[in-house]
């Protein structure tokens, strides 16, 4: 998965397993990205795995909602 694949899932499993409106996901992962969150990710690809986006999804969601 792409770095911009892996923040479109994170994006999707915020809006499917935590209730957000698409506009809220969209603005917590850009918050996120602003602050330098997933900056590994770009970085190194290889982290950008489904589980990895389920663990960012948790962690994004309790940060930054």
């Amino acid at each position: 998965m792409t770095y911009e694949e892996h923040l479109d899932e994170v994006t999707t499993l915020l809006t499917e397993e935590y209730g957000m409106s698409d506009e809220a996901a969209i603005q917590t992962v850009m918050r996120a990205q602003a602050d330098d969150f997933f900056s590994g990710h770009d970085d190194d690809p290889s982290i950008c795995t489904l589980l990895r986006a389920h663990q960012d999804a948790k962690r994004v969601f309790k940060k930054y909602k």
